[in-house]
């Protein structure tokens, strides 16, 4: 018998990442104890919906919950470029470090001001990588075109191309390429065939395309994955929901020592 692989899934969720992110580290790192091997974090940085990395703070006097975002280089890039591909503008991490105070430490702006990235994707995973949440997993992400040629062929997914200059991720529909504008609009765009580095799984593919990479033992998923995954086509896959954490989607800001890049211990998972 091979070792545990002990994988999650998540979109790369804010600067400062969601609760609920940490309470699938702190899960993951409690079955590594308990049943050894490693622990993967797959990250889906193909996702295009600049939603997913709004980043609520509370003001550390008021207690009012603000969010904050990324700022990106135009619109077009803003609602369909890949999370990976989205470029940050320049001024847009100078200006957020100086409200940052107001809702976090001073370590953490400071670890904030430290990192360098050029994408939104790219930002998160160098943040969750020096706050600590990282140490000794293995991270691989949904948008490397090496992951992308050995994964099985799926015949839900969205292909990533150029469209105005801009790399956008478009639905693949019954040889229909399209950009969802909102509600029951779609821009359809000009048809190319999808080359297998371009493409990435919609969500009901996104499991098995995952496991033809990843070859994993154990998937910890959250309660809305429990919900929507197919764990049918994936018998080898032991499933675990998530543990519960209070305020799940506020960011995580509240560290106990922030000069290691520790992070919390178990007992904060309630």
């Amino acid at each position: 018998m091979s070792d545990p692989v002990i994988c999650f899934g998540q979109q790369p969720c804010g600067f400062f990442p969601k609760r609920f992110f940490y309470a699938k580290v702190l899960t993951a790192r409690r079955l590594q104890r308990e049943i050894g091997g490693r622990i993967v974090y797959f990250c889906h940085d193909s996702d295009h919906d600049y939603r997913e990395t709004t980043t609520p703070l509370r003001d550390l006097k008021t207690g009012d919950l603000k969010r904050l975002n990324f700022d990106h280089l135009g619109k077009l890039q803003k609602k369909y470029a890949p999370l990976y591909a989205k470029r940050i503008r320049d001024d847009w991490q100078e200006k957020t470090a100086r409200l940052l105070p107001c809702f976090v430490p001073p370590a953490l702006v400071a670890i904030f001001r430290s990192v360098r990235a050029d994408t939104v994707a790219g930002f998160c995973l160098e943040m969750y990588r020096r706050l600590g949440l990282l140490e000794g997993m293995e991270v691989v992400r949904s948008g490397d075109p090496g992951v992308r040629e050995k994964a099985i062929d799926v015949t839900d997914f969205y292909v990533d191309l150029l469209y105005e200059d801009e790399l956008v991720r478009a639905r693949c529909r019954e040889g229909r390429l399209t950009l969802h504008r909102g509600g029951d609009e779609y821009l359809e765009i000009p048809w190319r065939e999808p080359r297998k580095e371009s493409i990435s799984p919609a969500r009901d593919t996104r499991l098995r395309w995952m496991q033809s990479v990843v070859h994993c033992t154990h998937y910890v998923a959250g309660a809305s994955e429990m919900q929507y995954l197919n764990r049918a086509e994936t018998p080898e896959i032991t499933f675990v929901e998530r543990d519960a954490i209070e305020k799940s989607h506020e960011s995580l800001v509240d560290y106990p020592s922030l000069t290691d890049g520790s992070v919390r211990s178990d007992a904060a998972v309630r």
